[in-house]
This record gives structure tokens, C-alpha cells and sequence, in this order.
């Protein structure tokens, strides 16, 4: 396997992979602030933070993005957009600071970590809405910062991946979009999707087992409601519903015994965008469970995806099983 980046960065995406799929990880780590991160990582790339993308000031509408000290050539750069996990409720844009920030050290990329707001806030389609109207922005700040505008790629974890999975397959789906920010007659289309263990189907248990029949209290959470009573909404939410030719090429990888969301949800997204003939690659983690544990060898694999679909780097990439690998001590 053949990768653009050096080992150190790969190292540290690999160890930010790791925390930020792991299911307690939004309850246990106190957050950077903005200042902070200016004095951690302000020597490895370009930071404007805080970027108000729905034209207020709640914090959670707000975008980080990162960029090269010094970039690998002259022409615009390809974006990198992470949206955080949480089941929704939980979680903040910081979390993904150093690893956007390692993308941008590279000089190949600018670096961007999208905020949104949390269920506890307001409900359904607002999630979508926000990361939709952060699309547009960028491709409306794209001249300003001097990246590409049709090269952006969106990378997300558990909650996370299930809304870059929804900008995935909703392109133009009048319906999802909603009216925030300045840049509304853009588009919020992306060239491409990393999903790590994001449900496809809201209408569908998460769980399995017993758990299976109980509420699931990030589901009502997210709808503002039960499920029996909000079946059409949580159907128009699933990305599964709006899959079509069009869609954007998708990295799925996925735990095989993940017990928060079933493994299913990644089988049934990928078949059926192999069905509407979208590149689709699933990478099984073999005996994984919600915290996605695949080691340098998944670190590897989504960042030769990034590079083919961004750059045009060609490679190929195995969708072979990754053993389970041990995380990292935090």
C-alpha cells in the first residue's frame, strides 16, 4: 500500500481516527478551545477559526478550517470536510482539529471540521440543513481561501457518517437543503464520502438483539419523537432513501460486530449503491465494534481514496477485511 503522506501524519490520523469513532469519547474529553488550538497547531498549518457559514453566531453553525503553510503547488486545493460523531447529541467540530490540520500539513489539502446543531437544540432535518449550508459556504469562500469548489470530499464517524453519507446521495434534494447562509443558489454536492460506521436506514434498528426493540434515545432525540410516530421523517433522513446514479463515490468501513449501529446498515448502503452503479468500497473491520479499529492499514486505505477522488492519484485499493486493531492508550 502506497500513501502521499508521511508517516508521522498517518500515524497521528490514524490515532485521531481511532478516538474519534470510539462511543464515550464526546463524554470524556474536555474540548479545545479556539486559543488553544492556535497554540497547538498554529506551527503546522494555516488556521481561521470559527466561521460563522448560516450567517449568525451560535457556535454550533460554525466551520474550523485548516491550511497549508506551504502548499505542494499553485493551483486550488482540494477540500477535506470532517463532520463529528455523537449520536447527535453529543460532540463538538474541535474534536477533528488535528487531524484536518495534518491533512493541510501536507500542502495538499485544506483542512475544514463543520459544526452543526445538536439534537438537544433542534430537531431533525436541522443536522442536515447545517452541514448542507457548510457545503455551500465553501464553495462560496473557495476564491478567498484559493481551493477548488468542485473538490470537496466529506469524512464522518458514527452521527457523522451518517450526514456525510446524506450529502452523498442528497445532492439537489430540494427538500434537505434549506434556506441558511448567504450562498443558497450554490450547490452542497461533494466529490466524495468517507463513512466509518454511519447508520444508512433511521427507519431500521440500530442495535440488534434485544436492544433492538427498545426506543432508541438518539433516534427520538434526533426526530422529536418516537420512531412509530415519525417513520416518514426518519425515512426521508436515511441516506439509503435517496440513493441515486449521481451520488458521490463512497469509502464505507465498519465495525462486523458493532453493537451501537449494526453492521447491516454498511452492507445494505453499499449494495444499493452498487446497484445504482455509484463506486461504492466496504472495508469490514473484522470483529470491530463502534470505535473504528483498523489500524495504519485503514488510515492508509482512506487516505489513498481521498487521493484518487481528489487528486487523481490512482491507486487500488483493497476492500479486504482489516483485522480488529487495539487502540491506542489516551
Amino acid at each position: 500500500m502506497q500513501t502521499n503522506l508521511p508517516m508521522k501524519t498517518l500515524s497521528l490520523l490514524l490515532f485521531v481516527l481511532l478516538a474519534l469513532t470510539d462511543p464515550g469519547y464526546a463524554e470524556v474529553r474536555k474540548f479545545p478551545t479556539s486559543d488553544e488550538l492556535r497554540r497547538e497547531l498554529g506551527a503546522k498549518a494555516e488556521l481561521h477559526l470559527d466561521q460563522p457559514y448560516a450567517g449568525n453566531a451560535n457556535p454550533r453553525q460554525m466551520l474550523d478550517l485548516y491550511l497549508p503553510k506551504q502548499r505542494a503547488g499553485d493551483k486550488p486545493l482540494p477540500v477535506v470536510a470532517y463532520i463529528h460523531g455523537g449520536g447527535w447529541g453529543a460532540g463538538d467540530r474541535k474534536r477533528a482539529a488535528s487531524m484536518m490540520a495534518a491533512q493541510a500539513a501536507s500542502g495538499n489539502y485544506a483542512g475544514v471540521s463543520i459544526g452543526y446543531r445538536l439534537s438537544a437544540e433542534a430537531s431533525w432535518p436541522a443536522q442536515i440543513h447545517d452541514a448542507k449550508a457548510a457545503i455551500r459556504w465553501l464553495r462560496g469562500h473557495a476564491k478567498e481561501f484559493n481551493f477548488d469548489p468542485e473538490r470537496i470530499a466529506v469524512w464522518g464517524g458514527s452521527a457523522g457518517g451518517h450526514l456525510v453519507s446524506l450529502l452523498g446521495t442528497s445532492g439537489e434534494v430540494q427538500e434537505l437543503e434549506g434556506d441558511l447562509g448567504e450562498f443558497t443558489k450554490l450547490s452542497s454536492r461533494v466529490s466524495c464520502v468517507v463513512n466509518l460506521c454511519g447508520p444508512s436506514d433511521l427507519t431500521a434498528p440500530l442495535r440488534s438483539g434485544d436492544a433492538a426493540l427498545q426506543e432508541d434515545t438518539a433516534i427520538t432525540g434526533l426526530l422529536g419523537g418516537p420512531l412509530d410516530k415519525k417513520r416518514d421523517l426518519a425515512r426521508a433522513a436515511s441516506p439509503l432513501t435517496h440513493v441515486t446514479p449521481d451520488d458521490a463515490p463512497f469509502l464505507t468501513a465498519h465495525g462486523t460486530k458493532d453493537e451501537r449501529v449494526n453492521f447491516s446498515h454498511a452492507v445494505n448502503l453499499d449494495a444499493a449503491l452498487k446497484k445504482a452503479g455509484v463506486p461504492s468500497l466496504l472495508i469490514p473491520i473484522a470483529g470491530g465494534g463502534h470505535g473504528i479499529q483498523g489500524g495504519p492499514e485503514l488510515a492508509g486505505r482512506i487516505q489513498q481514496f481521498l487521493d484518487l477522488h481528489l487528486r487523481g492519484v490512482k491507486a487500488d485499493i483493497s476492500s479486504e477485511p482489516i483485522p480488529t486493531q487495539t487502540p491506542p492508550a489516551k
